[in-house]
């Protein structure tokens, strides 16, 4: 049976973004479920989680004062901080896309930057679904051997920014100004956060491999990172 996604959404725009997100992991040999605050999120009826992009995270969630204008979901915030670390206690792998890769960061101990291009310099903010940010995979880590080590052309929708990973978290990518643009975990279960929006590029491989590396973790349940290596040492050209 095809493994089992939950995928959290946005109440506002949830029913433009998650059938992209749908349609990635269909690709990838999976089966989504849309979540929201009205479709509570039933973790042990999925076998991996995909948590969306949408608003800002409330800085209350990180101990960080609300100094910039900012459009807050309180509910959702509450929702997807505890779906993180339920997820990730239960064993399940875990993607974040945008807004997750921040809240995977802030549900294990990290912070963010709510206003990201004053902080990296306005002259750098591009805000489009279109791949016009180049960013830097770093080396030797999970994300490299997913998708590639060559440098990589995404989209950018985001204002805020993780500025620490929090535990057991490293930088896996950032943009030419030195914002951090994808984070992921060290040790199982498996939980990879970008900051673009890959399900808007389906039509790149490299983008469709990250979706393919949830799958493949999600089909294992235990031990995921592992199955994630072995997908990519398989001869598959891993996910890419």
């Amino acid at each position: 049976m095809k493994p089992v996604i939950g995928v959290t959404t946005s109440r506002r725009s949830g029913w433009r973004i998650f059938p992209l997100v749908a349609f990635n992991i269909w690709l990838a040999g999976g089966k989504a479920v849309r979540w929201d605050t009205r479709r509570p999120p039933r973790l042990e009826a999925v076998d991996g989680v995909v948590i969306g992009g949408g608003d800002d995270i409330s800085p209350d969630l990180y101990g960080g004062t609300l100094g910039i204008s900012a459009r807050l979901d309180p509910e959702r915030d509450a929702l997807e901080c505890e779906l993180a670390r339920q997820a990730l206690a239960r064993n399940l792998p875990v993607l974040g896309i945008c807004r997750g890769a921040q809240m995977i960061s802030v549900a294990l101990g990290g912070t963010l930057d709510q206003s990201a291009w004053q902080t990296f310099g306005m002259e750098h903010k591009i805000r489009t679904v279109l791949p016009r940010r180049a960013i830097r995979i770093e080396p030797d880590t999970r994300l490299a051997r997913i998708a590639g080590p060559e440098e990589m052309t995404v989209n950018a929708l985001h204002t805020q920014a993780v500025r620490d990973p929090g535990k057991g978290v490293r930088v896996a990518a950032r943009d030419m100004a030195g914002m951090i643009q994808a984070i992921e975990r060290l040790d199982d279960p498996f939980a990879l956060g970008v900051q673009w929006h890959p399900e808007h590029l389906f039509y790149s491989r490299r983008q469709r491999a990250i979706f393919r590396a949830l799958v493949a973790a999600a089909a294992a349940r235990r031990g995921n990172l592992r199955q994630v290596d072995a997908a990519l040492a398989s001869g598959r050209r891993g996910l890419v």
